[in-house]
């Protein structure tokens, strides 16, 4: 017989993919699903921390100026955005160390990576407006290259513990960590800077510019709500490092049906056996290239397709999510600049990006996780 791919059918993928759902896919979602989080946490937690950096190291000069210290344009666009460029590399690099190294040993790479740079971005070196900015998008690119890699790893680690039958609502509830990772950046930093408010009052800017900096604890909240994004990062390569490596890389990719028969009984009820003839028949036939003709006409239409959309989802997904900070005083959201002091500006964007996710970005998550497997890929 021969899979929808070509070759003889494995018993270790028709044992994956009829398996019923257990504790151990649950397990499995929610150690996945730890990655999306710590990514949205450290990406989208530098919105709620970026106009206190412009506070306390962009203060006007001139004591007449009737707003607060902003970032430049060069510098918010740097300090927002190099991430980003970090995510881009890092997915194109640990992608192609994922499936030559296996998911598991890449994915603690990636984990160790961001954790250590979630850190190092709150110490961000210096008291000097350019060495801290320097240092700070420094360790972000960094930070980024380590989310880029965990990004796809971690979807794909789900995608091949899953069974055919519930494979999109487990994809779909990993991604959708992403919107609770979200809604910790914001709640987060509502509670760090309340704490430090309530402990710190000062004036407006209108009524001290000056004071209403709240030195020297404003420059420890930042610092401080940048290092939490390391603490899900070290739980999450704990757990992970307890997993085995996906049975469908250790079968398909590394060859050793033994070992990935195995490694699936020792984690879910189900009885595999290895077929090591059959899996060089079936190797044989899936053998191809990523830049070939076979993989173009087996799978270039899905990959174009899934590409082009999923770009331009997130040219609106990322740019709304980094910039709504600066959308909040037109919505009414948030107060003017110049009424309020800097944790108490930070507390009212913080609380305002809180509200959009959990109203907006994280029930539209858990709707898909519902619909998927009802109503099928394409309708969703």
């Amino acid at each position: 017989m021969a899979d929808g791919t070509g070759g003889p059918n494995l018993a270790v993928l028709e044992a994956l993919d009829s398996a019923r759902t257990q504790m151990y896919h649950m397990k499995a979602i929610v150690i996945a699903g730890m990655g999306f989080f710590t990514d949205a946490y450290d990406l989208f937690c530098i919105s709620t921390v970026s106009k206190l950096l412009g506070r306390i190291y962009y203060q006007p000069l001139d004591s007449t100026e009737k707003k607060p210290g902003a970032l430049s344009l060069s510098a918010n666009n740097m300090v927002i955005g190099v991430a980003l460029v970090g995510t881009l590399m890092g997915q194109l690099v640990f992608g192609y160390f994922g499936d030559k190294l296996g998911r598991k040993r890449v994915y603690g790479v990636t984990l160790v990576l961001m954790a250590a740079c979630a850190i190092a971005s709150g110490l961000s070196f210096g008291h000097t407006r350019r060495a801290v900015i320097g240092t700070l998008c420094f360790f972000r690119f960094w930070l980024g290259f380590g989310i880029g890699g965990d990004y796809p790893l971690s979807a794909t680690i789900m995608s091949e513990y899953s069974n055919k039958k519930t494979r999109g609502a487990f994809i779909a509830a990993v991604f959708a960590m992403q919107g609770v990772g979200i809604i910790f950046a914001g709640l987060v930093s509502m509670i760090v800077s309340s704490i430090f408010l309530h402990y710190n009052p000062a004036p407006s800017f209108k009524a001290n510019p000056n004071l209403s900096r709240q030195l020297p604890a404003a420059d420890y909240v930042w610092r401080i709500i940048l290092m939490i994004g390391a603490v899900p990062a070290v739980a999450t390569f704990y757990w992970r490092m307890k997993m085995p490596e996906t049975a469908r890389y250790t079968a398909i990719i590394d060859g050793n049906a033994k070992q990935a028969a195995s490694d699936m009984q020792k984690v879910l009820a189900v009885e595999i056996e290895a077929e090591q003839e059959k899996l060089a028949k079936f190797n044989a036939a899936n053998n191809y290239p990523l830049l070939s003709v076979e993989f173009a006409r087996r799978h270039g239409l899905h990959l174009i397709g899934t590409a082009t959309t999923w770009f331009l989802l997130d040219i609106a997904f990322y740019s709304q999510n980094l910039t709504q900070k600066d959308i909040f005083p037109a919505m009414r959201l948030v107060d003017n600049a110049a009424d309020v002091n800097a944790l108490k500006e930070m507390f009212q964007i913080s609380k305002a990006m809180f509200l959009v996710a959990l109203l907006g970005t994280f029930p539209g998550y858990w709707v898909t996780v519902a619909l998927i497997d009802k109503m099928g890929r394409y309708v969703v």
